[in-house]
């Protein structure tokens, strides 16, 4: 049985990039839990402060119930994430403390700058969690988990290059539903920020539809590198992180069920 840990900048990044993978685990009995390092205090339009916050921890919490995982939010501000000492060391006693398989984070060349830092911390905690003479509180790993990326589309200064890709087309209407949950992020914020080919429904029984079809349009990019003429496919794609163990196809077949190397 293999232990899942997805360390994400906000409260809704590991259901939009890893969303498919954590269904395949639940559905195999596994463990999961999603980690929000930032309070997601920045992801609004129009809230703000601790009303935003207090939001978005519920919605958390209601999205990570849905998925049957374990989840946390932690206290550092939205947008305000840096790769310092305080957030290795908080990223080191999680991985620690729950002694995961795998972990999943962002490449510390995608495009927000908290994803960005998240990912150089994580980088800088994989060998150090096995160190003794650090944080000698929490007793050190014997050895790195296996450590991927989260697929993102930018090609500068260093393209993402999948070493598993995983297609999860038919676990498109789970993934969405707990979206939805975030409903401060999909049917309010994203879709001002990010722009939407057709308007939000007034109609709360049509919204499900319409963000399934804002998720595939935004992350059609993925089926059109890895699965092209597919459809309207949905695409996961992971990339391991040098810096961390090593795994044979194996064990990757064992960490990504389901998945095929690329190519």
């Amino acid at each position: 049985m293999s232990r899942l840990l997805v360390l994400g900048a906000h409260p809704d990044d590991a259901e939009y990039h890893a969303g498919g993978l954590t269904s395949i685990y639940r559905s195999l009995g596994r463990t999961v839990r999603w980690i929000s390092a930032t309070d997601g205090s920045a992801g609004h339009h129009l809230l703000h402060g601790p009303e935003l916050v207090a939001r978005r921890r519920r919605e958390a919490a209601a999205s990570a119930a849905r998925a049957s995982v374990e989840h946390q939010v932690w206290d550092f501000p939205d947008a305000h994430l840096v790769a310092d000492l305080d957030l290795r060391q908080r990223v080191i006693r999680e991985i620690r403390t729950f002694r995961p398989d795998l972990v999943l984070t962002h490449r510390p060349w995608d495009y927000h700058p908290d994803h960005r830092a998240l990912g150089q911390a994580v980088m800088d905690a994989c060998y150090l969690v096995t160190v003794p003479g650090l944080m000698r509180d929490v007793p050190p790993l014997e050895r790195d988990p296996v450590v991927a990326y989260l697929a993102d589309p930018f090609r500068k200064p260093i393209e993402f290059r999948p070493d598993r890709i995983l297609d999860v087309t038919d676990r498109i209407d789970a993934i969405v539903s707990l979206l939805a949950e975030h409903e401060s992020q999909f049917f309010e914020f994203l879709p001002v920020s990010f722009g939407s080919p057709e308007p939000l429904p007034s109609d709360p029984n049509e919204r499900p539809a319409w963000l399934k079809r804002w998720f595939l349009a935004r992350t059609a990019w993925r089926a059109e590198r890895w699965s092209p003429g597919g459809g309207e496919r949905l695409i996961e794609a992971f990339e391991l992180a040098e810096h961390a163990a090593g795994a044979d196809p194996a064990l990757l077949d064992h960490l990504f069920p389901g998945s095929r190397k690329p190519g």
